[in-house]
């Protein structure tokens, strides 16, 4: 048992691959960033429309709730 043990522990293999996993997930994670800045000013300005938008709605009902109670 101790030498099957001792043969996982010294056996390298898997740590190339994780090497690998790491290496390629970092490059997809720059690219991410790279190819979604352009992108963010205009995804900036939607979040803020819609924020716009969601405070007229609740002063809308917020209206609409002061005449039902008057």
């Amino acid at each position: 048992m101790r030498m099957a043990v001792s043969d996982f522990v010294k056996d390298e293999n898997g740590a190339v691959t994780v090497d690998w996993v790491v290496l390629t997930a970092g490059v997809v994670g720059l690219n991410m960033v790279l190819l979604f800045a352009p992108a963010r000013e205009a995804l900036v300005d939607l979040m803020t429309e819609i924020g716009v938008t969601m405070g007229i709605v609740g002063e809308v009902m917020q209206e609409s709730n002061n005449l039902g109670n008057g």
